[in-house]
């Protein structure tokens, strides 16, 4: 099914709207999980007083490494947008991919999951190149969130996050049991079940951004790279986004990389950080080593104050204003 967004990662095949299996009934439907609130909560209370997140639960063998190799795009000859990129986003962690403006983070991405082809360079997904997977393979294996969408005319909420099992629907077209259940769960788990039965083009930007994650999610995929998951949320929704991805990454197994402007959400939640500037990286490693004034101030060419926060040893950014001189840390 060709998405609204033009992503090619939660669905293929169909253009209607999905027919098939009526709703489960009540009996057969999943226990309700935590919500966005409470994962974010336990998130933070579990890690309270932590440099680093805890050892995940679920062991990541089966989880999907994403390892960038030299990578090369351009959209104009000769103005490459990636030019010579190479990262890695390690199974079973939360990476998230920070940098100004047109510093190549929603290229990357979109190359990470193949909706783009670099000129050089390449892909590795579980060690084996991007390219050498089949189509479907892949869109079993890698969900993407990008950061604008589209509302589809005339579907609802239940039916948009249903397309997210495209990939597990056989050639009848028909949802099974478990797929009603998968799209259920994950509009429980993005606090977006109260939505389900109303058009998706209803919803605000942020409600809407709600529903792609959580379209994503019933995809079940191996990994989730989203683009600015966070830009159109209330401070509440920001920190249960993340914490939801948290909870996929320590209790799930995923491997989860987000794009985000947010130093300080990224600094909160992620286990690793990869800073982009024109294209290349400009630095890798633990929020501690990467949120740094002497970091971030040559890539955002602006004064950053930096300090810690007293409860999860994690770095925080302030905005310092220009002509200030010193440098703070801690």
């Amino acid at each position: 099914m060709a998405q609204t967004d033009g992503s090619a990662m939660t669905n293929s095949g169909d253009e209607a709207k999905r027919g098939g299996s009526p709703h489960p009934p009540r009996e057969e439907r999943p226990r309700r999980e935590s919500s966005l609130a409470s994962l974010a909560q336990n998130d933070s209370a579990r890690r309270g007083g932590q440099d680093c997140p805890p050892r995940d639960k679920v062991s990541a063998r089966d989880a999907a490494s994403l390892q960038a190799e030299g990578l090369t795009f351009a959209y104009t000859p000769g103005e490459p947008v990636l030019a010579g990129l190479s990262m890695t986003a390690p199974a079973g962690r939360l990476t998230a991919v920070l940098g100004p403006n047109g510093s190549g983070k929603t290229t990357l991405l979109k190359v990470l999951v193949g909706l783009l082809s670099p000129s050089a360079g390449q892909v590795r997904l579980s060690g084996r190149p991007l390219a050498s997977y089949r189509r479907a393979d892949l869109a079993r294996r890698l969900a993407y969130v990008p950061q604008e969408t589209l509302a589809a005319v005339g579907f609802t909420v239940l039916e948009t996050v249903l397309l997210g099992r495209s990939p597990h629907i056989g050639a009848l077209g028909f949802e099974s049991d478990a797929d009603w259940r998968a799209a259920r769960d994950a509009l429980r788990l993005t606090e977006t079940d109260r939505f389900a039965e109303r058009d998706l083009a209803d919803l605000s930007g942020g409600e809407r951004q709600r529903v792609i994650v959580a379209r994503a999610l019933a995809q079940q995929p191996d990994a989730v790279l989203l683009d600015e998951p966070t830009s159109f949320l209330d401070i509440r929704h920001q920190h249960g986004i993340y914490g939801l991805l948290r909870h996929l990454v320590s209790d799930r197994g995923k491997t989860v990389v987000t794009v985000s402007h947010d130093l300080s959400l990224a600094s909160a939640y992620a286990d690793a950080v990869v800073l982009l500037a024109r294209g290349e990286v400009a630095a890798a490693g633990t929020p501690q080593e990467v949120i740094r004034p002497e970091v971030l101030e040559p890539v955002y060419e602006t004064p950053i104050q930096v300090r810690t926060d007293e409860t999860t040893g994690r770095p925080y950014v302030l905005p310092r204003p220009p002509g200030s001189r010193k440098t703070t840390y801690g």
